[in-house]
């Protein structure tokens, strides 16, 4: 499909072809018939796109640090992919647009196949032919509408969000500040609301636009507006003053302060400077608030990603419902926003457009429609130039990929590539990451779905680095195919989805890998052959110095990321598992308790294991600490013989009285010898290298340790 995209290392555009979305859990598939692009924020954008990398740098001064002490600890190597990968390439372009429902995923219920919908989002209502939305940030249009009105209705909710943050009563007198398109949407519905409005801008076409659309009175940003509002208000001051103006001058918010009335209200809507004028605000004790784009529900993972809806007695006003408020007011009349387009484009000449709103083209513009050819055949694959025919020798590892998220662009794909992997197809929940790293990695082509790549016949091995809820699936798919399948941790969030991988990986002629990399360390190894020939059992304490995630991240999510213990506390239990050469056998787990909300007890917990060889291991998950801190730390003792691995770097072992220290030259996990053990398997036919049972006891031990948590008991695996 057609994506419009912004490079973002030159901040230019383009018209790319990336594989079209699928139906997810949660979202709504649309087939796109219009989007708007709002010219002043994507404009913003497009300039912060320019700026170079030092730019960059120099206005975010803490993140350069982390950058530094990352270096120090993991090397410079690993932290130079893992920032390539955080940066990207490409980003996608618009949050509004409209269109028709072609597919809806699992868990929504108020959405068919064929509604007509305007859709929002930064991410989802982007510029593209076919969009994949969270169902709450989808709206049924009035079939009164079109759909270049409808593509309207983010930017209407946004308006109308400010303008519910003013308060307007009948009779009021507000003013708006700076009338692009935003501004000349909130002149209307303060009209609607019965106010009288007063309209300033430095385009006097904008002002005559304002007037003609029911402004009561406009005037130039000049030296003598003060004068014109406080005549215009009778000596009063306005009640209210809307600011959607964007510029990051201070000069909006020091005019709305000066012009307001004793207590009167400041909404500031645009991106404007926000320095204060404590002074004027002072004296006049005016309220200043902040407006959050387009209502509640806003950068609220939890309603607009996960799909849990406010209820509608309690929040009135939502994004979606905001969106829908306002379609409602095109409907009936009461909002005219086709007035408000002066240009419409086809997206394919999408780069044209963008040309208006930069400046390249010296044009008077101010809605910018790009149209969409809603019949058009959309391919499933998009091949990628330059790319070679695919050797079908069986010594080349042909990968098909299914997701790429930080871990695989900064780690997997790096020593897949070094290995000398050969990239055949790859599909991600982004078809711009798709292609992104299609054309980075020199994959064939790109596709549209996991299965997709899981079929394809030239694919000898499958890579899964989705989101943890798809490993288990994709896994179970790929093996009853007898592909040979490398998943990353965690294999599944469930014993029922476990129960499925292992069935299929016992039957199948494929074999299973699990992103178990610590036990493929050069020191992991150097520790296990240290404690070689043991008659008795091992003590080992490990202790991660994890640091917090926010209790609102997608890992956090029972359903989608399962929590850390299973997302990555099953990497310690494996090396355990490993140092032992034993199963898992019952574990036992305590966590804080906190008062704080935003802090997830589960993330600081301290749990003991006990192994079928009677060793014993202690795991001190942290969540709290400080991140100058290295983050593992592993002591191992037995047999009267001791050994220290501090953080894969450096190591010290002790025996017969005397200690011996490794160094090297930098962080090793494994990852790098973890790929060529997965390359072995491939080319020579030779076993996986963790066996299925271990493969299956560590994640179920992950489940014990959550159950032990719940009960306070402990629990055998």
């Amino acid at each position: 499909m057609k994506q419009i995209l912004r490079d973002s290392k030159t901040g230019e555009v383009r018209v790319a072809d990336v594989p079209a979305p699928v139906a997810q859990r949660g979202r709504v598939l649309v087939r796109t018939h219009a989007s708007l692009i709002s010219a002043g924020t994507e404009r913003m954008a497009l300039d912060a796109g320019k700026k170079s990398l030092l730019g960059r740098a120099r206005e975010n001064p803490d993140l350069v640090r982390q950058v530094i002490e990352r270096a120090k600890n993991e090397g410079v190597i690993n932290t130079v992919n893992a920032v390539l990968a955080k940066l990207g390439s490409f980003s996608s372009l618009g949050y509004s647009a409209s269109g028709i429902v072609v597919n809806v995923g699992d868990d929504v219920t108020n959405f068919r196949v064929g509604d007509r919908v305007a859709c929002a989002g930064l991410g989802f209502a982007s510029h593209a032919e076919v969009l994949s939305v969270p169902k709450n940030l989808c709206v049924r249009m009035p079939d009164e509408i079109s759909f270049d009105e409808a593509a309207f209705g983010t930017l209407g909710a946004i308006a109308l969000q400010g303008v519910r943050l003013a308060e307007p009563t009948l009779g009021e007198s507000v003013v708006v500040i700076g009338l692009g398109l935003i501004g000349q949407i909130t002149v209307q519905l303060l009209k609607a609301n019965g106010c009288r409005v007063f309209g300033i801008d430095l385009d006097e076409k904008k002002i005559e636009l304002a007037q003609s659309l029911g402004a009561d009175g406009c005037g130039v940003s000049d030296d003598d507006i003060k004068r014109r509002v406080a005549e215009w208000t009778r000596g009063r001051g306005a009640d209210a003053v809307v600011i959607t103006a964007a510029t990051a001058s201070n000069q909006p918010v020091e005019l709305a302060g000066e012009i307001s009335r004793m207590k009167g209200r400041v909404v500031a809507v645009g991106m404007v400077g926000t320095n204060v004028p404590r002074d004027i605000y002072y004296r006049r004790e005016l309220t200043l608030k902040i407006s959050m784009s387009y209502g509640p529900g806003r950068y609220d993972p939890e309603y607009e990603e996960r799909g849990h809806d406010y209820p509608f007695a309690y929040v009135r006003w939502t994004e979606g419902r905001n969106i829908e408020s306002f379609l409602d007011l095109i409907a009936t009349g009461r909002v005219n926003v086709e007035r408000l387009i002066t240009h419409r484009f086809s997206v394919e000449d999408g780069e044209r457009a963008y040309q208006l709103i930069t400046g390249e083209l010296k044009e008077p513009y101010l809605g910018v429609v790009l149209q969409y050819d809603a019949e058009r055949e959309l391919p499933r694959r998009i091949e990628i130039s330059g790319k070679t025919k695919t050797s079908t020798s069986a010594k080349n590892v042909r990968i098909g990929m299914i997701g790429a998220g930080n871990y695989a662009k900064g780690m997997l794909l790096p020593n897949f590539k070094s290995a000398g992997a050969e990239f055949q197809s790859i599909a991600t929940a982004s078809g711009i990451t798709a292609r992104e790293i299609g054309e980075r990695y020199g994959f064939r082509h790109c596709v549209s779905g996991a299965y997709e790549v899981i079929e394809e016949k030239d694919v000898n091995l499958v890579v899964i680095a989705t989101r943890h809820d798809l490993h288990a699936e994709l896994a179970r798919r790929a093996l009853e195919l007898g592909r040979h399948v490398f998943v990353e941790k965690p294999l599944a969030l469930n014993d029922k989805e476990l129960d499925g991988v292992m069935l299929a990986a016992n039957q199948s002629e494929g074999r299973l890998m699990v992103g178990f990399n610590r036990r493929f360390s050069p020191l992991a190894r150097a520790a296990k052959q240290f404690f070689d020939g043991r008659s008795d059992p091992l003590s080992i304490s490990y202790r991660v110095n994890a640091g917090r995630i926010p209790r609102s991240s997608w890992i956090q999510d029972a359903r989608e990321g399962g929590g850390r213990i299973i997302g990555e506390v099953c990497h310690f239990v494996d090396f355990m598992q490993f140092l032992t050469g034993s199963l898992t056998t019952r574990v036992y787990a305590e966590s804080i308790t906190s008062r704080n909300q935003e802090i997830v007890d589960e993330d600081s917990v301290f749990i003991t294991l006990r192994f079928a060889d009677g060793s014993n291991g202690s795991i001190a998950y942290i969540a709290e600490g400080n991140k100058a801190m290295p983050k593992e730390r592993i002591e191992i003792f037995g047999g009267g013989k001791s050994f220290m691995l501090d953080d894969f770097r450096n190591a010290i072992s002790y025996k017969d009285g005397r200690e011996e220290k490794t160094k090297l030259r930098m962080q090793d996990k494994g990852q790098r010898d973890e790929v060529r053990a997965v390359f072995n398997v491939v080319l020579e036919g030779s076993d996986a290298p963790i066996a299925l049972e271990d493969l299956a006891t560590t994640t179920r031990a992950t489940f014990r340790i959550r159950e032990s948590l719940r009960t306070r008991l402990p629990v055998g695996v």
